[in-house]
């Protein structure tokens, strides 16, 4: 079982670099260079493309954007939240308490998106973003008699069908577009609401996987993933697209389990009804998930290796309970998700997808995977590839003892990478994935724990300049 977590600040890191760490980091930077030129190559192959014959359907590839050099009334927030961070983030994540630390990375966090959103102004960056003719709100009305709406929902996915559904309302099961329904119905309705729902809610996935790494690796561990948290580039589409949202109900999923898998009384002895309320609550967002978007059944990779990592599978019939129930509410209440998946699959290619090439969007969009999460990103995860051989033998049984926390991090960025390949692999993602893989995204970010203290802050500026760059240079369709 994994031990129970600490309270210590991360142990000081030696001053003097043996030639191993020196090979290790001199790898992370050819690695973020590497990154770069796969960023560069997307651009300009993407660009060729898309002036050849269109078919990309990107203005900016590999990104859903357009070329906008521009600064906004978020610009000065945005630079003070980035140096602050920088400058004071990591020894405040090593020393305030475990609890403050999970609020200031939420506050910090909603700071960070809250900007870069408004670089593009209050009207453009945030109350019009969910109110275009792709998005939910556009169709708010037709849920004012919510059974009849449910019951037919699958026969409006197909373009060719009678007031088909917009792109994104048919692109996912119901519970997406209802969430916005249940906001209007509570008088919050509009895109001004809709925007600061999706940044507040989407800010907290930031909090939810420090807490699932605590509980999975160690406090120390986690409290060197905070500043990375805060800053992630992913913050440029948290604010503002509903895929923010669908990632904090992802994160916060898999940190309740996280909990429920781990959690222990102080004597030894398993505390009953915080794992059991934890493990349900989990179940019910996980299926919760599996109505915001079809994609994000590729959940139960990391959840599985949430329990593989506990050694612990007594959650599991909570779990599937939990999500049970969600699906079995839709259910009743007329919607068939495998029928509404069977459609979308169909309309999927009667669009944009269609058209586009499999043969660069099955590499372009590991291309906007690193623009979302960042060069520092890509260094940790390379430090997760370079260990997995000796982390997967460790999850043996008859290995020994349980691994380390750096072993167990790792095999949980294998898991959300394994889940992001098979995503890139299926052609259900072909383009727009820096908002798609959203999801997956803040648990690759976690990544960062694992480099070096000593050059921290410089990975940390990095992904800073990434974000702000982006938000400043292009304006982004979500």
């Amino acid at each position: 079982m994994t031990p129970r977590p600490t309270s210590e600040a991360p142990a000081a890191e030696p001053r003097h670099a043996g030639p191993e760490d020196r090979a290790a980091r001199r790898a992370d930077l050819l690695a973020a260079a590497a990154g770069l030129l796969l960023v560069v190559a997307a651009a300009a192959i993407g660009t060729v493309i898309e002036r050849a014959n269109g078919s990309l359907h990107v203005n900016w590839p590999p990104l859903y954007a357009s070329w906008f050099p521009h600064v906004g009334p978020g610009t000065p927030a945005a630079l003070a939240v980035a140096v602050l961070v920088v400058g004071y983030g990591p020894p405040l994540a090593a020393r305030l308490p475990w609890r403050g630390l999970l609020l200031a990375c939420w506050a910090a966090a909603m700071a960070w998106t809250w900007s870069l959103a408004l670089i593009d102004g209050w009207q453009t960056g945030i109350a019009r973003r969910l109110t275009t003719a792709y998005e939910y709100l556009t169709v708010i009305r037709r849920f004012d008699d919510l059974g009849p709406a449910l019951r037919g929902f699958t026969g409006h996915i197909l373009n060719n069908a009678p007031d088909h559904w917009p792109a994104h309302v048919a692109g996912h099961p119901p519970a997406a577009v209802l969430t916005f329904v249940g906001l209007d119905r509570i008088g919050l309705g509009g895109g001004a609401w809709a925007g600061v729902w999706c940044i507040t809610v989407g800010a907290s996935a930031a909090a939810a996987v420090l807490v699932a790494l605590r509980a999975l690796t160690d406090e120390p561990l986690a409290r060197r993933a905070a500043p990375f948290l805060v800053l992630a580039p992913a913050a440029v589409w948290v604010g503002t697209s509903a895929d923010g949202y669908f990632a904090a109900v992802t994160a916060w999923c898999l940190a309740l389990l996280a909990l429920a898998a781990t959690r222990r009384t102080g004597g030894g002895r398993r505390s009953a009804p915080v794992p059991a309320a934890a493990a349900l609550a989990a179940g019910l967002l996980l299926g919760l998930t599996c109505y915001l978007s079809y994609g994000l059944t590729l959940i139960v990779l990391p959840a599985a290796a949430v329990l593989l990592l506990a050694r612990n599978a007594r959650p599991v019939p909570l779990l599937v309970a939990g999500a049970a129930t969600v699906a079995v509410a839709f259910t009743l209440a007329g919607f068939d998700w495998w029928e509404g998946y069977r459609l979308l699959v169909e309309r999927y290619y009667q669009g944009a997808a269609g058209v586009r090439p499999y043969a660069y969007w099955v590499w372009g969009n590991l291309a906007c995977a690193v623009l979302i999460t960042g060069s520092a990103t890509v260094a940790g995860v390379r430090r997760a590839l370079a260990a997995a051989p000796a982390a997967l033998r460790r999850l043996r049984p008859s290995a020994g003892p349980p691994p380390g926390p750096a072993v167990r991090l790792t095999v949980l960025v294998l898991a959300v990478l394994l889940a992001v390949l098979i995503a890139d692999l299926s052609g259900m993602s072909k383009a727009e994935t820096e908002r798609i893989w959203l999801p997956f995204a803040w648990w690759l970010l976690a990544a960062c724990a694992l480099l070096p203290g000593a050059h921290r802050r410089p990975w940390l500026a990095a992904q800073a300049v990434l974000a702000l760059l982006l938000n400043h240079l292009l304006y982004t369709g979500w």
